[in-house]
C-alpha cells in the first residue's frame, strides 16, 4: 500500500494546509476576531451552563476546550465551537430523570455524554455517514428551531420574572408561569428587562460588537454598587477560578440503552446545524467544506470538552457570525479565543460574582428569539403545505416531548410525509401542443390538442412500490372516461429508475388493456428501466423497439388520419 500523499495528509488534518499558506496580515485579524469572540462566548456560556443545569464556569470550559479540538480537525475555518441553546435545553431535559437528583453524578453524565459524542463521531466519519444531513429536511429545522426557541423563552421567563417556575414541557411550563405571575420580582423584572433592551438595541445598531459582554460588566457594576445581593436579587454567585482538571469520565454510569439516545441525538443537532452555518460561511469566502471532515471536527471538541468535564458542543450560526464578522480568516482565531478564555478563568472569575441571572436569562433570550422564524412559517403554508406540515410537526413535537425526542420524532415524520408524497405522484395526461411535434400535460396547459383514441401518459416519478398502484388506478380512471380509446401510451421519460413493483404495475395495465382490445406501448425508456423491463418479460407483451423513441415517433405511426399526426411526423 503506497503511503498517504501530503494532500491526504491535509485533507485529514486541515492545520497543515491553512498553516501552509497562511499570511502574517492575517494574525491582527484573527487575533481580534478570537479576542472579540471570547467576550461574546464569556456572557452566552455562562447562560446555557445554567441553562443545561450546570455550574457557570462549565459553559466557559465547552467554548475554551471544544474551540482548541475543533481548530485541530474541524474544516471550516470561521465556524465556533461551544455550548448552544438546543443541546443546553437537551442536556436539561434529559440528564435530571437520569442524575436522580445528585449534581456529581449529573456533571459526571453530562461528561460523559460529551465523550460518547466523539465516539459516534468518529464512527460516523469512518463509515461516511454525513448523509446524516440529508434526514432532516430544511422545513423540518425551520420547526424543530421554533420549537426550541419557544422552550428555551418560555423556561428562562421564570428567570427574567424572579418566579420559581417549573414544568416538564412548553405548556406545563406555560401553565405554572401563568399561575406565578401575582409572585413577579419588580425589581429582578426590571434588570432583566433592561439588560434585554440593551442587548436588542446593541444588535440592531451595533452589529459585530460585544454588547453581550458590556451588558454584563455594566450589569456587575450596578448590582455591586447597589447591594442587589441584599435586596433578593438572585446572582450568579463564586465562580471557582483556575483552568478545568483535565481527566477521563467515569464510565458506567449508564447502560447503553440510557446513554445513546441522548448522544445520538446531540450529535444529530450538533453536526446538522454545525455543517449547515460551516457550509454558508465556506460558499461566503469561497472555499470548499468537507462535510465528511466535520465529523472529525465535532468529535475532536467534544472529546477535549469531556476530557475537561464539560458537556457536549456544536458549531452554531451566532457565534459564527461573531467571529467571522470580528474577521476570523483561520480556526487560529478559535485558539486565541481560547487562550483569552483561560486568562479569564486564571484572574477574573472573581468579577462575575455578582452578575444577576436575569442578565443571563436576557443573554439567552436575546440568542434564541430569532429561532421563532415566523415569516418562513407562513411562506411554507402558501408555496409547499407538505413542508408546513412537517415543520409544523417538528414544533409541535418539540413543545410536547421536548428537544431530544422532539427531533427524532420530527425526523421520522419527515421520512413518512416524504414516503407518503412519493404515493402520490403526479401522473401527466398528455396533448400535442400545437403545431409542434411537443407534448406537455393537458392539465397544466389548456391549449393543448386531444389525441383521438389515444391515452399518453406521463408518470412523472419513479415507479415504485409505493407508486405503483396510484399510478395504474390513475390511468385506468382516465380509461373509464374516455371513448374510443385505441392505444395508451406510457411515456417513461421522467422515470429515472424503476422497482419488480413498478413493472408488475406494467403487466397489470397491459393485461387490462389486451382484455379490453386495447394496446399499450412504452416510450422513452431509460437504459436501467429498459435492462429491467426486458429481464420481467414486457418484450413479449409490448413492443420493445419502441421503449427507446420519443412519443412524437411512435404516435405517428399510430395515427391513420393525417389530421391526427404530429406536425414533425
Amino acid at each position: 500500500m503506497n503511503p498517504p500523499s501530503e494532500q491526504s495528509w491535509t485533507r485529514f488534518f486541515p492545520p497543515v494546509g491553512w498553516l501552509s499558506a497562511y499570511r502574517r496580515e492575517w494574525l491582527a485579524s484573527d487575533a481580534v476576531a478570537g479576542i472579540t469572540l471570547a467576550a461574546y462566548a464569556i456572557p452566552v456560556s455562562l447562560a446555557y451552563a445554567a441553562l443545561a443545569g450546570l455550574p457557570p464556569q462549565i459553559g466557559v470550559y465547552g467554548y475554551m476546550l471544544g474551540g482548541i479540538g475543533y481548530a485541530l480537525l474541524g474544516a471550516s475555518r470561521q465556524l465556533a465551537i461551544g455550548p448552544t441553546s438546543a443541546i443546553s435545553l437537551m442536556i436539561a431535559a434529559t440528564v435530571g430523570a437520569l442524575a436522580g437528583g445528585d449534581a456529581d453524578r449529573y456533571a459526571q453524565i453530562t461528561s460523559l455524554a460529551a465523550f460518547a459524542v466523539a465516539v459516534l463521531c468518529f464512527i460516523a466519519w469512518l463509515f461516511k455517514l454525513s448523509v446524516l444531513v440529508r434526514l432532516v429536511s430544511d422545513s423540518i429545522l425551520v420547526g424543530f428551531k421554533a420549537g426550541a426557541g419557544l422552550t428555551i423563552i418560555i423556561s428562562q421567563l421564570p428567570s427574567l420574572l424572579g418566579v420559581a417556575g417549573g414544568g416538564h414541557n412548553f405548556f406545563e411550563r406555560a401553565f405554572k408561569l401563568i399561575g406565578q405571575l401575582g409572585d413577579t420580582a419588580p425589581l429582578v423584572l426590571a434588570i432583566g428587562a433592561a439588560a434585554l433592551l440593551l442587548l436588542l438595541i446593541g444588535e440592531r445598531w451595533l452589529p459585530g460588537r460585544p454588547v453581550g459582554i458590556a451588558t454584563v460588566a455594566l450589569a456587575i457594576a450596578v448590582a455591586t454598587i447597589l447591594g442587589l445581593p441584599a435586596m433578593g436579587v438572585p446572582v450568579t454567585g463564586k465562580i471557582p477560578e483556575g483552568l478545568p482538571a483535565l481527566g477521563i469520565p467515569t464510565f458506567g454510569l449508564l447502560e447503553f440503552d440510557e446513554l445513546f439516545p441522548l448522544a445520538a441525538g446531540c450529535v444529530l443537532l450538533a453536526y446538522i446545524e454545525g455543517v449547515s452555518a460551516a457550509r454558508s460561511f465556506a460558499a461566503k469566502h469561497g472555499y470548499r467544506l468537507d462535510v465528511r471532515q466535520e465529523f472529525l471536527g465535532l468529535g475532536a471538541a467534544n472529546l477535549a470538552a469531556a476530557l475537561g468535564h464539560g458537556y457536549p458542543v456544536a458549531g452554531g450560526l451566532s457565534q459564527s457570525a461573531v467571529n467571522d464578522s470580528a474577521g476570523a480568516r483561520t480556526p487560529l482565531a478559535l485558539v486565541i479565543c481560547s487562550a483569552a478564555l483561560g486568562l479569564s478563568l486564571l484572574f477574573f472569575t472573581g468579577l462575575l460574582t455578582n452578575l444577576p441571572k436575569a442578565v443571563l436569562a436576557a443573554v439567552v433570550f436575546a440568542a434564541v428569539y430569532r429561532l421563532v422564524d415566523i415569516r418562513a412559517l407562513m411562506r411554507m403554508w402558501q408555496v409547499s403545505r407538505i413542508d408546513f406540515y412537517a415543520a409544523a410537526i417538528a414544533l409541535v413535537s418539540v413543545l410536547l416531548l421536548g428537544i431530544l425526542q422532539g427531533i427524532l420524532l420530527a425526523s421520522i415524520a419527515s421520512i413518512l410525509l416524504l414516503l407518503a408524497r412519493a404515493s402520490k405522484p403526479n401522473v401527466a395526461f398528455l396533448g400535442r401542443l400545437p403545431g409542434t411535434g411537443r407534448y406537455s400535460d393537458s392539465a397544466r396547459h389548456k391549449d393543448v390538442e386531444p389525441l383521438a383514441g389515444v391515452i399518453a401518459f406521463r408518470p412523472e416519478a419513479s415507479l415504485l412500490y409505493i407508486n405503483a398502484e396510484t399510478i395504474l388506478d390513475t390511468v385506468l380512471a382516465s380509461l373509464r372516461t374516455s371513448a374510443d380509446v385505441r392505444l395508451v401510451a406510457c411515456d417513461l421519460s421522467a422515470s429515472p429508475y424503476i422497482d419488480l413493483a413498478g413493472a408488475r404495475m406494467l403487466h397489470d395495465l397491459h393485461d387490462e388493456l389486451a382484455s379490453r382490445g386495447i394496446t399499450l406501448c412504452i416510450v422513452g425508456a431509460h437504459a436501467q428501466l429498459r435492462d429491467l423491463l426486458r429481464a420481467e418479460g414486457l418484450a413479449e407483451k409490448t413492443d420493445s423497439g419502441q421503449w427507446l423513441r420519443s412519443l412524437d415517433s411512435v404516435l405517428g405511426e399510430h395515427h391513420p388520419d393525417p389530421t391526427n399526426r404530429p406536425a414533425s411526423a
